[in-house]
């Protein structure tokens, strides 16, 4: 996958969720244990969002591109975010499969307390 591609399927993301009353707090979060693409809140959540983007037709769904590794890893940079960036709100672990055609995002299927 194109790195435009991924960044493309952020972009959709993240204005998808700013519709649904989010307001972006944070995007490509970086610790020592790996990255979370978008974090956002509203007035009840804080979601960590693992955005995957695939080709239409991609052998491997975006959805089973979450493996357990990953959780982990999302779970610990959580932490570390939540440590520097303290807050009373409950957090959420959600996936956002991005389905695009020739890079162009085309849909969306999103997983809220995917994890």
């Amino acid at each position: 996958m194109a790195q435009n591609t991924g960044s493309a399927g952020e972009d959709y993301v993240a204005r998808w969720l700013e519709k649904q009353g989010f307001g972006i707090e944070v995007r490509n979060y970086h610790s020592r244990f790996g990255e979370i693409d978008i974090i956002a809140r509203n007035s009840q959540y804080i979601v960590f969002v693992e955005v995957k983007t695939r080709e239409s037709g991609s052998m491997v769904s975006a959805v089973e591109a979450v493996t357990m590794n990953k959780q982990r890893k999302i779970l610990l940079t959580a932490q570390l975010y939540l440590q520097k960036s303290p807050c009373a709100l409950q957090p959420r672990f959600d996936v956002a499969a991005v389905t695009t055609l020739h890079g162009n995002p085309m849909g969306l299927q999103y997983f809220a307390n995917a994890f």
